[in-house]
């Protein structure tokens, strides 16, 4: 009977074409329908109800204000007796709105929560069977119907009422909005459900298949057939997607809603439900739960949701850093967990980091590195210009290049003299630090050009595309185009690259000692950081040429450290040049991959060598970052 119910009626609204929802008597009878409707999942009435609340929300998008009368219930019966004694309504006003309707026009709307009460005489005259059921512990409405339709077993169904429900915080006026957010279980119902999808997924999923479950959205929730299944890809498919729909949801709602809704996702799910498996000492609990939230990172879209997400993660704080410092818990513990013990979670924990490099926010990058850069205190006080790549990188004075070390066959290449710091003359500067990356690495320890399709040039199309994209993403966050010039008469402080850049550089360091795949994100996420158009970050990052402050180090002399250890390592390793181009082929699936002696420090001399191309070219195709009309075309096949 309730589905034959359903149909009825969902006909009758559907074809009816003179506004009635607005009529007591018509809308107080609608929502004791909503109320009928089956209260467990997987109610037979489901595709009814479905029905009927899409002819509602048709309704309510042609006239929103409709919204009002439809939620009106509970929450305006319990205010009024709080209303009544102080405010009693003149007998005239009573008397007039005794009358359900006019034939002048639609009576009021009915006040929601946020308004002020007015809407006594309204509910004084209130059916007893319907007000009893308004004053009921459970409140049902057209909310709650949908909430409920939404975790239904049939795709259909709850693909119906997603969209309706979206549809609804879309098109709500500021005073439904607000009783959305106070006086419904709209947010903390989306939340809940939220989490018991999380929850339900196996305790261990692999980060490789976490990964590999792309195009996952609240539209198409289930994982595509053709993707090779594993344990827990059903429960992970649902997980993403309803992540996905609290996204469009934050995105498309009212802003009270949309705020509203970040908050309650940030605290019920990302602090009380993500955190402590993100702080575990379980190393399956934090590699599963950083592969989700990068998984998570990846869908995320909007701006409300995504502040929150910043602020959970990195904190607030955005004064410069200090070696001793006791920075935001989770933000410490994510770092650290780039050098952890497991390189699973470092891998993991850095993939994490370059997602988070990618959204547009500034938040992120100005915490993770610019807020130790602000001031440029890792320039050396006083020191002039340098005049030649020699006066930069004075080898014979670096405690580390020993006498038998420079014997043994390296030698800092002859560059050309560094153009004048006045002169914007791009081309000449691109020139000297593309080589100083390229010459970086000595032939000895250099395979691509046995290779044709390993040339420094590939990069080059890549690197421009992703600068492009970065430039476009951070163009609002008005960056100057020129670094801060250095104030004499402020007091010199100490630099402190910051905890991030910091285990950065010390993976980097291990380079020649790490496994390949650890290597390769290693590297990833210094890339990330090299493309953004920022001066401070241009000039720490690429510029082989500036004078560092004593005791602090840069990429380019980690590198040259990095080059230190590999030329002495070199001389211990036989047959060392037909070694490296055979690992290098076994990379490039060119050779079958047979275990060789010192297979790690190949693989990283070969990484290192790419990596050095890599950043040529992104300071080709970004230099220089104080003049934009610069546009340099790159330079043919082999040549600077």
């Amino acid at each position: 009977m309730r589905q034959q119910v359903f149909q009825f009626f969902s006909k009758v609204l559907a074809q009816v074409q003179h506004p009635l929802l607005h009529y007591l008597s018509v809308h107080r009878p609608v929502q004791k329908l909503l109320r009928l409707g089956g209260t467990a999942p997987g109610s037979v009435t489901e595709k009814e109800e479905v029905q009927f609340t899409t002819v509602l929300c048709s309704k309510i998008q042609q006239d929103p204000e409709l919204l009002a009368y439809i939620l009106e219930g509970k929450k305006i019966v319990g205010r009024k007796k709080a209303c009544r004694e102080p405010t009693p309504l003149p007998k005239d006003t009573a008397s007039h709105r005794d009358k359900d309707c006019s034939h002048d026009g639609a009576p009021a709307r009915p006040q929601l929560d946020g308004e002020l009460c007015g809407a006594q005489a309204l509910n004084s005259h209130m059916p007893a069977e319907t007000e009893e059921l308004d004053g009921g512990t459970a409140e049902s409405n057209l909310i709650t119907s949908l909430l409920g339709l939404c975790q239904s077993k049939k795709s259909r169904v709850a693909l119906k009422a997603q969209e309706n429900l979206l549809l609804l915080v879309s098109v709500a006026s500021p005073a439904a909005a607000t009783y959305l957010v106070q006086s419904s279980p709209c947010c903390p119902a989306i939340v809940q459900h939220l989490c018991q999808l999380y929850r339900s997924m196996p305790v261990f999923l692999d980060p490789t298949d976490i990964a590999a479950l792309e195009g996952i959205s609240w539209r198409l929730p289930s994982a595509p057939s053709d993707e090779a299944s594993f344990p827990g890809k059903e429960a992970l498919a649902a997980f993403l997607g309803w992540f996905d729909y609290c996204d469009h949801l934050i995105t498309e709602a009212h802003t009270v809603v949309a705020d509203a809704l970040a908050k309650a996702v940030a605290e019920k799910f990302f602090m009380e439900t993500l955190q402590p498996q993100l702080l575990h000492v379980s190393e399956q609990s934090i590699l599963t739960s950083t592969a989700l939230l990068t998984a998570m990172l990846r869908q995320l879209r909007s701006p409300a949701l995504l502040q929150e997400a910043v602020a959970f993660l990195l904190g607030t704080d955005r004064q410069p850093e200090a070696p001793r410092d006791n920075p935001h818990a989770l933000s410490a513990h994510l770092i650290g967990h780039c050098d952890h013990l497991s390189d699973e979670i470092s891998i993991a924990t850095l993939r994490l980091f370059e997602e988070l490099l990618q959204k547009p926010h500034e938040g992120i990058i100005r915490s993770l590195v610019l807020r130790n850069l602000e001031g440029r205190p890792y320039v050396a006080w006083g020191s002039p210009e340098p005049e030649s790549y020699e006066d930069t990188l004075d080898l014979e004075e670096d405690p580390y290049f020993t006498d038998s070390f420079l014997d043994s066959g390296f030698q800092p290449r002859a560059k050309p003299r560094l153009a004048p710091a006045t002169s914007y003359d791009g081309k000449t500067a691109v020139t000297e630090i593309v080589n100083s990356f390229l010459c970086l690495v000595p032939e000895e320890a250099k395979t691509s050009a046995f290779l044709e399709e390993t040339g420094y040039d590939t990069y080059v199309h890549d690197a421009y595309g992703l600068f492009q994209e970065c430039s476009s993403r951070v163009a609002s966050w008005g960056w100057p185009l020129t670094p801060t010039p250095l104030d004499p008469h402020e007091p010199e402080r100490p630099f402190f690259e910051g905890h991030f850049l910091r285990v950065l550089f010390d993976r980097m360091s291990r380079i020649l000692d790490q496994p390949y795949s650890l290597n390769l994100q290693v590297t990833s996420v210094l890339s990330r950081l090299a493309l953004f158009p920022h001066p401070h970050i241009h000039e720490y990052l690429l510029d082989p040429y500036i004078s560092l402050a004593p005791g602090c180090r840069s990429l380019f002399s980690v590198l040259v450290r990095v080059i230190g250890d590999l030329m002495q390592r070199i001389q211990r390793v036989p047959q060392f040049p037909g070694k490296l181009l055979l690992v290098r082929k076994q990379l490039t699936g060119q050779a079958p991959g047979e275990q060789l002696d010192h297979q790690t420090l190949l693989q990283g001399v070969v990484v290192l060598e790419e990596f050095c191309k890599e950043l040529a070219a992104i300071a080709f195709v970004k230099f220089p970052p104080h003049d934009p009309r610069q546009n340099l075309s790159p330079a043919p096949e082999g040549q600077v």
